[in-house]
C-alpha cells in the first residue's frame, strides 16, 4: 500500500511550487514605469496543460514533430521516428503507462540509494537491494505476495477505472463554495494528493513542472536499468562504490571494462 500511496505522491512531489515572472511597462503620467508580475501554481483552479508552441525544443535540432506530437504531452519532444503514437488512444495509453513507469523508476533508485548510503555511513549493515528480496521481514514471502497483490490490484483497478473515464473514482470532498481541480488522468491532485495546491495554477507553471517530473522519470529509468547492468557484471561492489571507482579512474573503471578480462 505504502508503494501505491507513494507512486500516486510523486506526482504532487513533482508538482512543487513555481513561478513565472514577467516584467512589462506601463506607462503611467507619461512615464514608463517596470513591474514585476509574479504567477505563482497557486490557489486557482487549473486546467488541463496547454500545448507547448511549435517552436519548443526537439529532439533533434531542425526536426519538425509529427502531426500527433503537438505539444500538449509533457515532454514532447517530437521523438517518435516508428510511429508509434500515431492512434489516438495508443499515444494516450503511452503517455500513461510512462509516466506510471517514471515513477515507480524513481522510487526504485531511491530505494537503491538511500539503504546504500546509509550503510556507508554505518546505519545498516551487509545491504545489497539485489538480493533484498530474499531477506527474513515480519512476514513469510508468500503472505506478503498476497496482500501486495490485493492492494496494488486495487490501486491499479482504481487508476484503470479513472483512465478509462476520467473523473470517475474522485474521491475530492465536495463544497458548495469550492470548485475542484478538472479531472486529469495521471494527477489526481486535490485534497489527498495535492493538500498545498501547488500543482494548480496556471496552465505554464504546471506544464514546466510536469516535463520536470517525466524528464527525470526518464533519467530514472536509465539510471534502473544501469543498476541492473552493474549488479550482474560488478557483483563485489555496490553502485557506490562503482561510482567511486569511475570517478578516480574514468579511463579504466567504466562501463567497457565490464566486458574485458580481469
Amino acid at each position: 500500500m505504502a508503494f501505491a500511496i507513494a507512486s500516486a505522491l510523486t506526482s504532487t512531489l513533482a508538482l512543487s511550487t513555481s513561478r513565472v515572472q514577467n516584467a512589462f511597462s506601463s506607462r503611467v503620467d507619461g512615464r514608463t514605469s517596470e513591474r514585476l508580475v509574479v504567477v505563482r501554481a497557486g490557489k486557482e483552479v487549473s486546467s488541463v496543460c496547454e500545448p507547448l508552441p511549435p517552436d519548443r525544443p526537439m529532439w533533434f535540432p531542425g526536426t519538425s514533430p509529427p502531426d500527433w506530437l503537438d505539444g500538449s504531452l509533457p515532454g514532447d519532444f517530437g521523438f517518435d521516428p516508428l510511429g508509434l503514437g500515431s492512434d489516438p488512444e495508443t499515444l494516450r495509453w503511452f503517455a500513461q503507462a510512462e509516466l506510471i513507469h517514471s515513477r515507480w523508476a524513481m522510487l526504485a533508485v531511491t530505494g537503491i540509494l538511500v539503504p546504500e548510503c546509509l550503510e556507508r555511513l554505518g546505519f545498516i549493515e551487509n545491504y545489497s537491494w539485489y538480493d533484498a528480496g530474499s531477506c527474513e521481514y515480519f512476514a513469510d514471502s508468500t503472505t506478503l505476495f498476497v496482500v501486495q497483490l490485493v492492494l496494488m490490484g486495487w490501486a491499479e483497478g482504481r487508476r484503470w477505472a479513472d483512465f478509462i473515464k476520467p473523473g470517475s473514482v474522485d474521491i475530492e470532498p465536495q463544497y458548495p463554495h469550492k470548485v475542484n481541480p478538472k479531472p486529469d488522468v495521471g494527477y489526481p491532485g486535490g485534497l489527498w494528493f495535492d493538500p498545498m495546491m501547488w500543482g494548480r495554477g496556471s496552465p505554464d507553471p504546471v506544464m514546466v513542472m510536469r516535463n520536470k517530473e517525466i524528464k527525470n522519470g526518464r533519467l530514472a529509468m536509465l539510471a534502473f536499468v544501469g543498476f541492473c547492468f552493474q549488479a550482474t557484471y560488478s557483483a563485489s561492489q555496490n553502485p557506490i562504490e562503482n561510482l567511486m571507482a569511475h570517478l578516480a579512474d574514468p579511463g579504466h573503471c567504466n562501463v567497457f571494462s565490464a566486458f574485458t578480462s580481469q
